[in-house]
This record gives C-alpha cells, sequence and structure tokens, in this order.
C-alpha cells in the first residue's frame, strides 16, 4: 500500500513506468474540480492492490505527458503492466468498474 508518487518531469515518469511491474498513474491538473474529487477516491481503492506502484503527474507542470500518452482531458487513469497500458480511463470514471478491471488482471498478474 503506497502514496502516490509525483512524477515532475518524463524522464521520472517513463523510468517508473519502466522500473516497475505493475503501475497505476493519476494524471491531472491543479485547476480541474472532477481530478480533486476523484482522487481520494481512486488513492482509496488503491489501497486494495499493495503491489502495484502509484504516481501521479501534473499535466500542467509535464506538458509532455499529453503527446506521450494521447490525453485531451484530465483526470486520465492509466494502468500499465510490465510497461504497456491494460487500463484507460479518463473523465467520468466508474470506480466499481474500474475496480473490477483491476481487479481481474491483479489476480493474475501479482499473485502469480
Amino acid at each position: 500500500m503506497g502514496d502516490f508518487e509525483e512524477l515532475t518531469s518524463i524522464e521520472m515518469l517513463k523510468n517508473f513506468i519502466n522500473n516497475n511491474p505493475l503501475t497505476f498513474l493519476f494524471i491531472s491538473q491543479p485547476n480541474c474540480s472532477v481530478c480533486h474529487g476523484l482522487f481520494p477516491q481512486v488513492n482509496e481503492l488503491m489501497t486494495h492492490y499493495p503491489k502495484i506502484k502509484l504516481g501521479h503527474v501534473n499535466a500542467e507542470q509535464v506538458k509532455e505527458v499529453a503527446s506521450l500518452f494521447s490525453v485531451f482531458t484530465v483526470p486520465v487513469l492509466l494502468f500499465f503492466v510490465d510497461g504497456k497500458e491494460y487500463i484507460r480511463e479518463a473523465r467520468i470514471v466508474h470506480l466499481d468498474q474500474l475496480d473490477e478491471k483491476i481487479n481481474k488482471i491483479y489476480k493474475n498478474v501479482a499473485e502469480s
């Protein structure tokens, strides 16, 4: 179980994804009310998945994240397994559905 690591550059972001087998990114902007409301809920959800490394990216601070991951709106939630994107949720996120998707992958990868 962990807190979200603040990723402040593209290099940090790439290293974070490439050096951890299970990674989850929360991409947001400071002026996004949906982001502020969703973040604590996602943080709580992710406590059920202790083997997933958590990263947060401020899209205003790390502008290159938009082109790297084709981000057109915030928030964007990305889940990677061995550097490959498996789940992408944007703007309106249904936490129960996100939990189901993560759980399926997590059970097969983290517990094997």
